[in-house]
């Protein structure tokens, strides 16, 4: 753990995102979803449409996109214009879901009032990254 506070604070936070992401991870294990899959689910439950137009996709070449649209079709998790089905955005909710109670485990050691004070402290920063778009 670093001495100095800014790289203490910064090394904490980047744990906290490692293991938020490894849960996240074992979250799309049990639903099937790979990576390129958990992109395009991403991208949908951002609004963004087509999916295949995601900067973290849209690189692929057009056979594996269609691929991997044509693969979550077939599971009934996208229809036939590539949106969300009932059971897609159900699935979504699933994944997120676990991957938020997964993610809980590093605030569970903190006392009430002291989580309290953590949540207080990060609120000013959460509401200026929200009014920038992020999420």
């Amino acid at each position: 753990m670093p001495e100095e506070p800014v790289a203490r604070l910064w090394h904490a936070a980047n744990m906290v995102r490692e293991h938020r992401g490894d849960g996240h991870t074992a979250a799309l294990v049990p639903e099937r979803i790979g990576g390129t899959e958990a992109h395009v689910l991403s991208a949908l439950a951002s609004g963004i449409y087509p999916a295949e137009s995601f900067g973290r996709i849209h690189h692929l070449s057009e056979a594996r996109l269609a691929e991997v649209m044509d693969g979550l079709r077939d599971r009934g998790l996208l229809d036939a214009s590539g949106r969300f089905t009932d059971a897609g955005r159900v699935t979504k909710g699933r994944i997120e879901s676990l991957t938020d109670a997964l993610a809980e485990a590093p605030y569970d050691g903190l006392e009430p009032l002291k989580l309290d004070h953590l949540v207080a402290l990060l609120e000013p920063i959460s509401i200026k990254l929200e009014a920038t778009g992020s999420k």
